[in-house]
């Protein structure tokens, strides 16, 4: 601004100037100032008026003797001077006018572009924003092509699981029937041996005896009412977990907790005791390394009835394995560890051989009912002696059908240990502690429904509970140490 006013002053310095030097050109001015003369005639002034020369009134100078009008200045000169001065100041304030409103301008200017230079601003930051988002964007698009990838890849290889799944579920089907069908097949064949021994004997050999006990309680008779496991004593042993002082169980204590699938990747432990004792109260699969033994176990603790600490050495509930196996694999066990298995004859014995171990048998019928028989001493001995069977005294509401198994040594179908002229273990689809051949065997064939017609009692039966013709839904065989 500054810099415009002295730009103001200049041209009034100029135009100041510019009216001098047209005041002292003018012909009539000049007239004024020097001394007139006129035809070789001497002329005197009579009077000499000193004026301003921008206030001119009239005459400079006056002449008694004759004088031309083009010595004169005239009213028509100061008016012309006056309209050049007014013209000039016009031109002056247009000028101002324009510097105004070139200064306004200049500012409009200078706003703009501040304006401008915020607006690039806004516009790099808007710019980089989007690049930002495209790049954002374009990593997620690749992302998610990755992830379209990674679930057809998925969908594919369970499309190939589920055909696989197909598959086996097929040749499950046919093994199970081939199971189911197994004592018809059995049966046909020691029809057809009977009849090649006869031919050569007068009497042909006869089956194992049938059970003739008459079981107090049978399950298919019995109403729909509540699980007396449920009803009875069900307050009665509320003890700390882990403790192993108390009462027997009871009714009551045999009720299981339904729990999600557990697995320890910590021990290997003695026993399930002594998981729980190192705070693994879940049940579960864990892995056990008794005394002595070759190698760890893995193993279903029941940690959720009678204050847990029970290791599951035997377990039916679906059918879904053959119980009709040969010595070794009853000797080294069988089985789906978290379904039915068989923990092994050796590993029981590994685990009961210190003689303080108790047993629990827990039944279920096909009403849902449970029941349960305890031994307060379990063990087996080695197999030098056929693992044979050393039970302690009964209690329960199962019935002891066990007991009449006490010391016999364990029969399969290639190793015949029983007091029968046969084979039990050929008659009854499974191995047990055979007497002859007695009133128990918990690894027979698995009878949907119960009751089952068989020639020969090869359920899965508890003489004492249902029968030798009724076959359970679900047992368990589990042991703990002696509290």
């Amino acid at each position: 601004m500054r810099s415009n006013m002295w730009g103001l002053f200049i041209l009034v310095a100029l135009s100041l100037w510019s009216e001098g030097q047209a005041f002292t050109k003018n012909p009539i001015l000049s007239r004024i100032r020097r001394a007139p003369e006129a035809d070789g005639e001497t002329k005197k002034c009579s009077y000499t008026f000193l004026v301003p020369e921008q206030k001119i009134t009239g005459p400079i100078c006056a002449a008694r003797g004759y004088s031309t009008d083009k010595d004169r200045v005239t009213r028509l000169d100061v008016a012309s001077v006056r309209d050049l001065l007014s013209k000039q100041r016009r031109e002056m304030e247009t000028l101002k006018l324009v510097v105004d409103v070139d200064g306004n301008l200049v500012n409009e200017m200078k706003l703009l572009r501040k304006e401008s230079r915020n607006m690039n601003s806004r516009v790099t930051q808007l710019y980089m924003q989007l690049l930002h988002e495209i790049i954002r964007k374009r990593d997620n698009s690749l992302e998610l092509a990755q992830l379209e990838t990674r679930i057809l890849n998925a969908t594919a290889e369970s499309l190939r699981l589920a055909s696989r799944y197909r598959e086996l579920e097929a040749k499950y089907a046919a093994l199970s029937a081939v199971v189911n069908n197994q004592s018809v097949l059995i049966g046909a064949l020691e029809e057809r041996c009977m009849q090649v021994y006869s031919r050569g004997h007068e009497q042909a050999p006869l089956g194992p005896p049938l059970v003739q006990v008459v079981p107090e309680n049978i399950p298919v008779s019995v109403p729909r009412f509540t699980n007396e496991i449920q009803t009875d004593n069900s307050r009665g042993f509320a003890r700390e977990r882990g403790s192993r002082s108390g009462p027997p169980p009871t009714r009551g204590t045999l009720e299981v907790q339904k729990s999600e699938r557990n697995f320890s990747t910590e021990g290997p432990f003695r026993d399930c005791l002594q998981a729980q004792d190192a705070g693994h109260i879940t049940s579960g699969m864990y892995l056990i390394r008794p005394d002595e033994a070759e190698r760890p176990l893995q193993v279903w603790c029941e940690q959720d009835i009678d204050n847990g600490g029970w290791t599951v050495i035997q377990r039916r509930k679906d059918g879904s394995v053959n119980f009709f196996r040969n010595w070794e694999n009853y000797k080294s066990g069988f089985g789906n560890i978290d379904g039915e298995y068989w923990l092994g004859l050796e590993g029981i014995y590994n685990l009961g051989r210190p003689g303080d171990y108790k047993l629990l048998v827990e039944l279920q019928d096909w009403m849902d009912k449970k029941v349960y028989a305890q031994y307060s001493s379990f063990h087996l001995e080695p197999e030098s002696e056929g693992y044979r069977l050393r039970l302690g005294t009964y209690q329960g509401n199962a019935g002891d059908s066990l007991s009449s198994h006490n010391g016999k040594q364990f029969t399969t179908l290639d190793r015949d240990k029983d007091a029968f002229s046969g084979n039990c273990a050929h008659f009854h689809k499974g191995g047990w502690w055979y007497n002859a051949c007695g009133q128990v065997n918990l690894n027979g064939v698995w009878y949907t429904g119960g009751v089952y017609r068989s020639k020969f009692q090869d359920g899965m039966f508890w003489a004492d509970y249902g029968g030798g013709f009724y076959s359970m839904k679900a047992v368990r065989m589990m042991i703990r140490p002696i509290d």
